[in-house]
């Protein structure tokens, strides 16, 4: 599809921009909501590979994904969003629904899997294939096997949220970072905010919403719901930009935004199959869940991310997109200390 067409629109840009401030709100509310109907039928237990100490209600992210498409579908009424986005995006809804499914009870994971390809897979179509790599300056032709790449990339970032979505706030901070990240950086490179920019601000506006009601200490949490449909949503909009003429930000800069979940999930699920564990079990093992366990609370990982990603991954991203010739290994650059981190933190390890 290349770059997505928007539609001529006559709205004034500043009733637009009121759209993302409106899904803010509007998914703060509905957190409520779903609050109260989590409390009688959604309640999160404390196990022994928990990270909560107190029963905690889940499938909050049931708001943020309503509140996101309604946006989306909005602005796509409004022409700043093109058809062939909207689309795109309503691929995550069987996601969101096999998610939520999950969170009342347990759904196969064969059956949850066949879903998210399934999903993925719907993406691709829509998409015309995935062929051509940016790696920078420079993209590598890939062939069938670039599809594949996408695919994996795709049921991989689904999964790795729901992974990594085991300290309050931590997912929440995670998405509203890379969307904002990527769109000023998409901003920068283009001088204007187009339709997967645009997508990216409302991810981060309806994850806002929810976000105060997730901040340590979490009065609910995404569930399943939540976390497989941000980690798939920002996952296809980063495919969508490198899809387009040029290959948007590259591969490397989308490496480094999603550089601590990336590494700290990908590290530890090799170790614990290294090590010869059940790796599909749930488990505590995490290198931010270690880190929870050593400062004794959730809001100074979460922080500390937060800080992380600020001061040491968004300058490398600048820098990759700058430099683009040497995009690669400024990833590379960007992304060791953190497996560094992680080794010291002994992720994946009982």
């Amino acid at each position: 599809m290349g770059r997505f067409a928007l539609q001529a629109s006559n709205i004034p840009s500043w009733i637009v921009w009121l759209v993302p401030a409106g899904v803010t709100l509007g998914s703060f509310l509905l957190t409520g909501l779903v609050r109260r109907y989590a409390l009688e039928r959604l309640i999160d237990l404390p196990n022994a590979r928990s990270s909560h100490q107190r029963p905690t209600p889940r499938g909050g992210g049931l708001a943020l994904l309503l509140g996101f498409l309604a946006g989306c579908v909005l602005l796509t009424v409004l022409g700043r969003i093109s058809a062939d986005l909207l689309g795109l995006l309503l691929t995550g809804l069987p996601v969101g629904a096999v998610g939520f499914w999950d969170d009342h009870g347990h759904v196969p994971a064969r059956l949850r899997l066949a879903v998210h390809i399934t999903s993925a897979g719907a993406a691709l179509m829509l998409l015309g294939g995935f062929s051509l790599m940016p790696l920078g300056v420079w993209s590598a032709d890939l062939g069938w096997f670039g599809s594949v790449f996408a695919l994996l990339w795709l049921v991989w970032l689904l999964n790795l949220f729901n992974f990594m979505d085991g300290t309050d706030a931590i997912a929440g901070t995670e998405v509203i970072f890379v969307a904002c990240a990527a769109a000023l950086l998409m901003f920068w490179r283009d001088g204007q905010v187009d339709d997967v920019a645009v997508s990216l601000i409302l991810l981060a506006a309806a994850t806002l919403g929810f976000q105060f009601w997730n901040w340590p200490p979490a009065k609910i949490f995404l569930g399943d719901v939540g976390s497989g449909f941000v980690g798939y949503t920002l996952a296809l909009l980063a495919l969508s930009d490198m899809h387009r003429s040029g290959g948007g930000l590259g591969l490397p800069v989308w490496v480094i935004l999603n550089g601590i979940f990336l590494v700290d999930a990908t590290y530890t699920l090799l170790r614990r199959m290294a090590g010869g564990q059940t790796w599909h079990q749930p488990h505590r093992l995490h290198a931010y869940q270690k880190a929870a366990a050593l400062f004794g609370e959730h809001g100074r990982v979460v922080k500390f991310c937060a800080m992380l990603n600020l001061c040491w991954l968004l300058p490398w991203a600048v820098a990759a997109s700058v430099w683009q010739q040497l995009a690669f290994p400024i990833a590379v650059i960007a992304v060791l200390p953190l497996l560094g981190v992680a080794i010291r933190l002994r992720a994946g390890r009982i």
